[in-house]
């Protein structure tokens, strides 16, 4: 059963002044705990044995003697045998006393069941709980169904192999790195079969989760992350910003698109296969006239989630978008928490937010300035599930 709002809003009302943000060592941990402290809240990073040097040496919080930081971020490490781990009753107690806000990234709601995190983390999450699993494309209500019932474009659904008529993608998890993409491009159901069979073979998709893949026309069109933030602390008509926009590095598939045709037709049959998986980011704006139709996009999500999922989106989601040849964004995927491809603004911020904002506005600093503002009000209770 869902933990009642209530029991979470009643924990953060015995919280210190100054609460730990929190989040798992992955994904955008660093952008997250560098807003923190650039706020003056201390930072605490979650992380697994054996992938903890990044924050608990490199990113570690240097002080002076007078206790002032100089260096690093990460104010306090916490180390588990696997991430799963840190969910356990009494790691959800010392989180509790030491007042820490967790704040969700892809990495907690990837390596901590579901099921879990909705009914039995008893840790306040900065963000929407509830929203974590829209993410999951094989659960009936997802948010392909958010963003239908929000008229937001998306993707052409492809009913099944045999309907293929148009250049598709396949979009499933990796067979072994289930945080990762074992997607394929196909143009036939000939072509599925024989790529699909491929992949198989060597390991990167495993049959039942092509059983339950999404078929859908790929959007010919540059790919443009548009990473906004909400409030509940402001009036409705004030609630949405935009921080910024980011675009994939996905590993050998940007090596291929920058090699000739007759090269790429040289390549062993099996390389011409590109891997999805994401490896980096890149900063992007985007042309102003296209601004107010991103902006309409991102009103319509947080209606939707309000009305679906009460009490909404909380903070900051990303829209995944192409945009087609006249310049329409079309959603391919969201990201109902902080996006991937924050790190890439961290410390200069956004372009967008520090425009709004009249300083460098990262999203780990907004988060960590939504928190401030909401514990020096006493509204902290609005921003957590």
């Amino acid at each position: 059963m869902p933990i009642p709002l209530a029991e979470i809003r009643a924990l953060v009302g015995q919280y210190p002044r100054t609460p730990v943000v929190g989040a798992v060592g992955s994904h955008s941990a660093i952008d997250i705990a560098d807003g923190a402290v650039t706020e003056g809240l201390p930072s605490l990073v979650l992380a697994q044995e054996g992938r903890e040097a990044t924050y608990a040496r490199y990113f570690r919080t240097l002080r002076y003697h007078a206790g002032g930081r100089h260096r690093g971020c990460v104010d306090d490490v916490w180390t588990f045998p696997r991430f799963a781990d840190l969910a356990a009753p009494a790691v959800q107690e010392r989180m509790r006393s030491h007042g820490v806000l967790l704040v969700p990234n892809r990495a907690f709601s990837s390596y901590v069941p579901l099921e879990t995190i909705e009914n039995e983390f008893r840790v306040p999450i900065v963000g929407s709980r509830a929203l974590l699993r829209i993410e999951e494309r094989t659960e009936r209500e997802n948010y392909y169904t958010l963003l239908a019932g929000a008229q937001i474009p998306t993707p052409r659904a492809i009913a099944s192999p045999e309907a293929i008529d148009r250049l598709a993608i396949v979009k499933l998890p990796h067979a072994t790195r289930r945080l990762e993409r074992g997607f394929f491009t196909v143009a036939s159901p000939q072509e599925f079969r024989k790529r699909s069979s491929q992949l198989l073979e060597n390991g990167t998709i495993r049959s039942d989760d092509l059983a339950q893949a999404r078929i859908e026309e790929y959007v010919l069109g540059p790919v443009f992350n548009f990473n906004f933030f909400f409030s509940p602390l402001v009036p409705r008509a004030e609630g949405l910003e935009l921080l910024g926009v980011d675009e994939r590095r996905e590993s050998d598939l940007d090596g291929l698109v920058r090699l000739p045709a007759a090269q790429q037709l040289e390549l062993p049959e099996t390389a011409r296969i590109p891997s999805y998986t994401v490896v980096g980011h890149g900063t992007l704006t985007v042309r102003e006239s296209i601004l107010e139709e991103i902006f309409r996009m991102g009103e319509k999500f947080v209606d939707a989630t309000r009305e679906r999922y009460p009490p909404g989106i909380l903070g900051p989601f990303t829209l995944q978008s192409c945009l087609d040849k006249d310049g329409h964004p079309v959603v391919f995927d969201v990201a109902a928490r902080i996006g991937g491809g924050t790190n890439v603004h961290l410390g200069v911020g956004h372009p967008y937010g520090n425009a709004l904002w009249r300083t460098p506005m990262s999203t780990g600093r907004r988060i960590a300035v939504e928190i401030r503002h909401a514990v020096d009000t006493g509204r902290l209770s609005e921003v957590v599930t």
